[in-house]
């Protein structure tokens, strides 16, 4: 029983719309209607008008003449015309004169009647009334409907100065004229067009109620249907089935995600079978995973505790290493070493080397390398790091503008550190933009001194991180890099007394904006600024 009543998606929404398309074209209907019958009311009525005008010009002679037999003739030939139910003349004291039914003539007309309320409703009669106004609708005796127009004859000077003058110069209106016109062929043609609006608004209905059908089954339905399908599949555990691609709107969309959610559902089971296979592993590799986190974290914590100490340790190390690397190297070359220990020296200078190498990077880290400082080029320095980094895989289907003010005075930078900070912005740009784009280069000179701005239309930095990019080891990429680049990078622009800006907009792309002075004096502290963001870092 429940079921009986369960209508379909493609039956709800044909009749929903039918309803809805039914209702408007009624009220459409309706109000047409009513409009189309005022204005046929009006064109009556407005004919009515005239022919009264025509017979009280027509007649206007006669009368003058007091010819009243001609005017009787004309009154009643014309009274004979198919649509016109009476005509009659009425004189200024209410008495029929003349009417096309005899038995009215003589008799007094009503002036609290529908057809003289609107003249003499007040004190006064009127003398000038609308036509609309002149007009009433009503029954007739043979319960005809039908519409009466009456209309004033007025004495004219030509009345008053006739040699009848029956009328003095002060009376304004002689008599009446009133003429009963039949509605039936208006009727019948409102009857007509209702007729033909029912039949219309059926006709539309059905032929949106079929149209609807016809696509929401085709467009709508049947993917649904499929999905529909797909899902009761999925719910027995049948992750080998797909819905097939049937379009390519919303409805396409969502197959194409049920066939990638089957894709990661089976994935996941086959995973979960190989976790329920091999649980004892899983459960190791987890607790080596918990155990490697736990140690991040003991080392972070001790990094609050050995950031101040790593420039003095790397400067204390290089000394001996220093030693160690000298002698070593002229022990090695020394002939008089046994060849037996040949191999064991170079072991030794390469290792120390290495641990050269790992010093300079704590130094660098801690920002503790003095800049080498000479007045350089800020275009020369980029143009030999563009050089450096482009021959690199990851810039080959990035296309390079570079827009450089060749009047840009030189500044007193240390050129190295400066292609340093230079290379880490740019390979940061290359991989953002993984599959090209494009990568702008503008410097120019400010306020405050030379700038240099790097502009990629690659995938941006989310709000969250922008404030982060900057902190020591904080990275996104999961496969490379250490997040000490722009670390680095801002304690270096720092000693030089400059800036580092960035901003970035999430799928279109990141600036930065490095802005170097043009004072030529030392900086007193070079590195105080980078070693107290280190110490907040690390507290």
């Amino acid at each position: 029983m429940v079921n009986f009543f369960r209508f379909s998606l493609i039956t709800k929404l044909s009749i929903s719309t039918s309803l809805m398309l039914l209702l408007f074209m009624a009220l459409f209907s309706y109000i047409s209607l009513e409009a189309l019958e005022k204005l046929v009311l009006e064109e009556a009525a407005s004919d009515a008008d005239k022919l009264t005008e025509t017979l009280i010009k027509t007649t206007h002679h006669q009368m003058l003449e007091n010819d009243q037999k001609r005017v009787y003739q004309t009154i009643r030939e014309v009274g004979t015309q198919s649509g016109i139910e009476q005509i009659r003349m009425v004189n200024k004291n209410g008495i029929i004169i003349y009417s096309t039914k005899a038995s009215e003539i003589g008799t007094f007309v009503d002036k609290s009647a529908e057809a003289c309320n609107m003249c003499h409703a007040g004190s006064v009669p009127l003398t000038q009334v609308p036509t609309m106004s002149r007009s009433r609708m009503f029954h007739d005796r043979n319960n005809k409907q039908v519409m009466g127009l009456a209309k004033a004859i007025y004495n004219e000077k030509a009345c008053y100065t006739a040699p009848c003058h029956f009328h003095p110069p002060t009376a304004r209106v002689l008599g009446v004229l009133d003429v009963v016109v039949s509605l039936d062929n208006m009727r019948a043609l409102l009857d007509s067009y209702r007729y033909k609006f029912s039949a219309m608004t059926v006709f539309v209905t059905l032929l949106v109620w079929g149209s609807i059908t016809l696509f929401t089954q085709t467009l709508v339905n049947q993917p649904v249907k499929h999905l529909l399908q797909h899902t009761k599949l999925l719910s027995r555990g049948e992750l080998n089935a797909t819905v097939p691609y049937f379009s390519t709107d919303e409805l396409g969309e969502l197959a194409k995600a049920f066939n990638s959610m089957t894709v990661n559902l089976k994935k996941a089971r086959t995973e979960l079978e190989e976790w329920a296979k091999n649980l004892e592993e899983k459960v190791e590799e987890r607790t080596k995973e918990i155990q490697m986190m736990q140690n991040q974290l003991v080392r972070s914590e001790k990094l609050a505790s050995l950031g101040e100490l790593v420039a003095g340790i790397a400067h204390e190390i290089n000394n001996p290493l220093t030693g160690i690397l000298m002698f070593s190297s002229m022990i090695n070359n020394d002939s008089r070493l046994d060849p037996v220990m040949k191999n064991d020296m170079a072991m030794i200078v390469r290792e120390t080397k290495r641990c050269a190498k790992i010093v300079k990077g704590l130094l660098d880290f801690s920002r503790e390398t003095p800049p080498q400082k000479q007045l350089s080029c800020i275009n020369t320095i980029m143009d030999e790091t563009l050089a450096l980094v482009t021959n690199q895989s990851s810039f080959h289907d990035i296309i390079i503008t570079k827009r450089y003010d060749e009047n840009i005075p030189s500044v007193l930078v240390d050129p190295h550190q400066i292609e340093q900070v230079f290379v880490n912005i740019l390979l940061n740009a290359s991989h953002a933009m993984p599959f090209g784009g494009d990568l702008t280069i503008t410097s120019g000179t400010g306020s405050d001194g030379v700038f240099v701005e790097v502009i990629d239309n690659g995938c941006g930095i989310a709000p969250d991180n922008l404030e982060k990019i900057f902190d020591p080891f904080f990275t996104t990429k999961e496969t490379k890099g250490t997040g000490l680049g722009l670390s680095v990078s801002y304690g270096i622009i720092e000693s030089h007394g400059g800036k580092i800006e960035v901003e970035s907009t999430v799928g279109a792309g990141t600036t930065f904006t490095i802005r170097l002075p043009l004072d030529a004096e030392e900086i007193a502290d070079n590195g105080s600024g980078m070693n107290n963001q280190l110490k907040d870092f690390c507290s």
